[in-house]
């Protein structure tokens, strides 16, 4: 079975997130193991810069980093990634299979985004939109995607 993992910064706080994410995380238990690993955001300081967004994204990044296995595929949710539809993503998934991966890990960053150590290390960047949504609504997306791809890949059929 395909091992799915999530590094996530920053924490769920809202309820109605966590249903919809317990939700996808049941229904995908089906499909594949499902691996959520999240990092403490980084304090953002009152007045910000250049200098200090580049600090707490190399910190952010450092953690990533910790967490990232040498033997999985690493896709980096980033604004600058290319844009699938959900039966290109299925296809994108079953692709990583047929290449003898048995793990994918999706990567989420922090409200500044992910530092270039982080994004030099991902095998490709993806992008669900132009728009800028936050990070802790994309894990929803994503989870929602990945459970589409899944149903697309067994071409059963799929209705929320």
């Amino acid at each position: 079975m395909l091992n799915i993992n999530i590094i996530c910064v920053g924490k769920i706080k809202e309820n109605y997130l966590k249903d919809a994410i317990s939700e996808y995380s049941k229904r995908l238990s089906k499909f594949c193991n499902l691996t959520f690993i999240e990092i403490l955001d980084e304090k953002l300081p009152n007045k910000i810069n250049d200098s200090t967004i580049n600090e707490v994204k190399v910190k952010e990044g450092l953690k990533i980093l910790d967490n990232l296995k040498k033997d999985s595929y690493i896709i980096a949710l980033d604004l600058k990634g290319r844009q699938f539809s959900s039966e290109e993503f299925a296809e994108k998934i079953e692709n990583i299979t047929v290449r003898g991966y048995s793990s994918i890990t999706f990567i989420i960053g922090g409200t500044l985004g992910m530092s270039t150590d982080v994004l030099d290390k991902v095998n490709e960047l993806i992008c669900f939109s132009k728009m800028t949504f936050p990070h802790q609504l994309i894990r929803v997306f994503l989870l929602e995607q990945i459970f589409r791809s899944f149903k697309i890949l067994n071409n059963e059929t799929y209705h929320w």
